[in-house]
């Protein structure tokens, strides 16, 4: 029986962990593939030639760059806050366009994941020291909690990667409003939108062939065997992707190959799984116009440009308060 005691629990990776393994189906959140090990993975993921995202949307910042500053500058200046920073590969071309033309702005990149924040901050020191950067680690969601309080100028949020990929709709009009109420009149955002295209290329972009995308997966699993004392073994599960033309839904699962149970010590915890049950890690949304433009409609906001790389895989769209 499921133990619904608050008490229970000393971090969000138990409760969530615990409340994922317990459900039927049996779900794990895919923030929870991020740490060290996971961070570098997902580096590895975007330099695969089948993950075409990170080379579409670097195109489209190389591309628009002084169109895009343009877009970026206040009168007085502006703060530059980035929800899910990563390595910053891609940011780092608009942060070295604004300080060459001697913009004034502040960047506060946010993240999930504290190493992938101090890499990038030792990064951007060695590469644009004159930059002032303010790491703010955390979820999104508690980071726009603190949004509205940067209030005395110009705000540009930027969510690059499709990031709000990973949210079904309902989440992804939540996530939206959230930004849509912590913004002023004459703030912006700037994200990043995978966009439908043929079945198999986004297959393949989740399921390269090199084992990348799987052993990221994976290291939810390996997580829990670390951090909660758990006794997964990875090679009984192998990762599965699906995607839904109609819908625009690439998922994302790991399935069991036998009849298995697992521990996880810290959590008092026996997990049984029949042969090919299947564990939920992530979903990855695709869109097109039609649905960009109803979901900024749904959080009071309005679509009022766009930039697209020469396949039209891939868009960034600046959205406004209505």
């Amino acid at each position: 029986m499921k133990n619904n005691t608050k008490t229970r629990f000393t971090s969000a990776f138990e409760e969530d962990v615990y409340s994922g393994l317990t459900s039927y189906p049996k779900h794990l959140s895919s923030k929870y593939f991020y740490d060290k090990k996971g961070d570098k993975l997902f580096q590895d993921i975007m330099n695969l030639p089948e993950y075409y995202l990170t080379n579409c949307e670097y195109n489209i910042l190389a591309n628009n760059t002084q169109e895009i500053a343009d877009a970026f500058t206040g009168a007085n200046g502006f703060d530059l806050i980035e929800l899910g920073a990563g390595d910053g590969k891609k940011t780092k071309l608009l942060l070295r366009y604004l300080t060459d033309k001697k913009i004034d702005f502040d960047y506060l990149p946010v993240d999930i994941s504290q190493n992938a924040l101090d890499e990038l901050e030792g990064s951007l020191k060695k590469e644009l020291p004159s930059i002032s950067v303010k790491p703010q680690q955390g979820t999104y969601f508690k980071t726009l909690e603190r949004l509205s309080d940067y209030n005395s100028r110009k705000k540009v949020i930027l969510v690059l990667g499709s990031n709000i990929g990973n949210l079904l709709h309902k989440d992804a009009i939540d996530f939206l409003k959230q930004i849509q109420e912590a913004m002023s009149p004459d703030d912006m955002l700037f994200m990043g939108f995978d966009q439908k295209k043929n079945p198999q290329t986004v297959l393949d972009a989740y399921n390269d062939p090199t084992g990348v995308t799987e052993a990221f997966n994976k290291n939810v699993l390996e997580r829990i065997n670390s951090e909660l004392n758990g006794d997964f073994d990875l090679e009984s599960f192998f990762h599965w992707e699906t995607y839904n033309p109609e819908s625009g839904t690439a998922k994302s699962f790991l399935i069991s190959k036998e009849k298995q149970t697992v521990t996880i010590n810290d959590l008092a915890l026996t997990v049984n799984f029949e042969a090919w049950e299947s564990i939920h890690t992530e979903i990855s949304q695709k869109y097109d116009n039609m649905i960009v433009e109803w979901l900024a409609s749904q959080a009071d906001l309005k679509v009022t440009d766009s930039f697209a790389d020469e396949k039209h895989f891939y868009k960034n769209y600046i959205f406004r308060k209505k």
